[in-house]
């Protein structure tokens, strides 16, 4: 496995996180709060959102099916985007199972953490 699949990945993951955090905070403050100007905030945050969670199924899918992971857990990464927060530890941990992979294909050790 290649390190840029797991880049990808986890540059998708992040952002995918970041905007569903800003999101959800959004969303309070339009639904809970009624404070004003959140509209226009939470539909663009929203769309971003939206648009740009595609992309990171594609890269969590291909990540997922290079990693050989079950189909399960395939599909507890695939929703961590769905749940505030849930793709910052997710990433983290599919991250540590990868790197392994990454330094066996490129011959060498994995580094100590």
């Amino acid at each position: 496995m290649k390190k840029s699949v797991l880049t990808r990945y986890r540059v998708m993951a992040y952002i995918t996180a970041v905007l569903l955090v800003l999101l959800t905070v959004g969303v309070i403050g339009k639904r809970l709060l009624d404070l004003d100007g959140f509209d226009s905030f939470v539909t663009v945050v929203g769309i971003a959102h939206g648009w740009l969670y595609v992309l990171y199924l594609i890269f969590a899918f291909d990540l997922g099916s290079k990693m050989k992971m079950p189909v399960g857990r395939q599909l507890w990464v695939l929703l961590a985007g769905t749940i505030p927060t849930a793709a910052f530890f997710v990433e983290r941990r599919v991250t540590r199972e990868a790197e392994p992979l990454i330094a066996q294909d490129a011959g060498t050790t994995p580094a100590a953490a």
